[in-house]
């Protein structure tokens, strides 16, 4: 296939001749592109008209268009940022600035580099008391499980919400599939490399799942604990 870099240049002049600024972000820009990789597109018009997400073939490449506004934009931000995940301030802080009409790309790009840095939200004392109970619970049920079908989506999901309280008790943002595993070896690499190596131990039945629950329990104790007994809302 072409360059990207070119390749996502000629695509948005082609398809936004009139755009005020484009980024190409995603894994296609580091070392960990793959032959899978595709072209993420964050595009910024003018006005309403022709907004929206969309997937495409371009000269070969897989494509995934981002076409927003400046109000658009900020409110993407928004939102994504009240859930402690923001795969747009991601890909515009990290991302290749391809177009740039009147500033607002350089703008948006220190935007989204200072927010990343601020870091999300901090977790609540409700919020992190119903992490810790609902992470105590799978740990619980993973414990008493002797169905191997069972065991192989407890472990799933446990490490899933175990990476994602350990971000969160550390105040980083969480990510989803690929990424999650990013963000933790990003903010963590030891919590990381404990709790992907014990999970595949424990998928693979290669000693039980006792030393899975044991670091998660460990992960547990950054954010006050297991917490079962006593947990209420009201």
């Amino acid at each position: 296939m072409d360059d990207p870099v070119p390749t996502a240049r000629e695509l948005v002049r082609d398809r936004f001749p009139a755009a005020r600024a484009a980024f190409l972000a995603g894994s296609v820009l580091t070392d960990r592109r793959t032959p899978t990789s595709d072209l993420d597109i964050v595009v910024l018009l003018h006005g309403s008209s022709g907004l929206g997400r969309e997937n495409l073939v371009y000269r070969g490449w897989p494509v995934e268009l981002f076409v927003q506004n400046e109000a658009v934009w900020h409110g993407f931000a928004d939102r994504e940022t009240a859930k402690r995940s923001s795969p747009l301030l991601a890909m515009c802080a990290a991302g290749l600035l391809l177009v740039d009409a009147d500033g607002l790309g350089a703008a948006l790009q220190a935007e989204a580099r200072e927010r990343l840095a601020a870091g999300p939200p901090p977790l609540s004392d409700a919020e992190r008391d119903h992490q810790r109970y609902f992470l105590t619970d799978l740990l619980d049920d993973l414990r008493g499980c002797t169905d191997p079908a069972e065991r192989l989506y407890l472990v799933a999901h446990t490490l899933q919400r175990a990476s994602e309280f350990a971000l969160l008790a550390g105040g980083h943002w969480l990510g989803g599939g690929k990424w999650l595993s990013r963000r933790l070896a990003d903010a963590d690499p030891a919590t990381h490399r404990a709790l992907s190596e014990a999970a595949a131990r424990a998928i693979a039945g290669d000693g039980g799942t006792e030393g899975f629950a044991m670091v998660v329990t460990e992960v547990l104790n950054l954010g006050g604990g297991p917490l079962w007994e006593g947990y209420a809302v009201r």
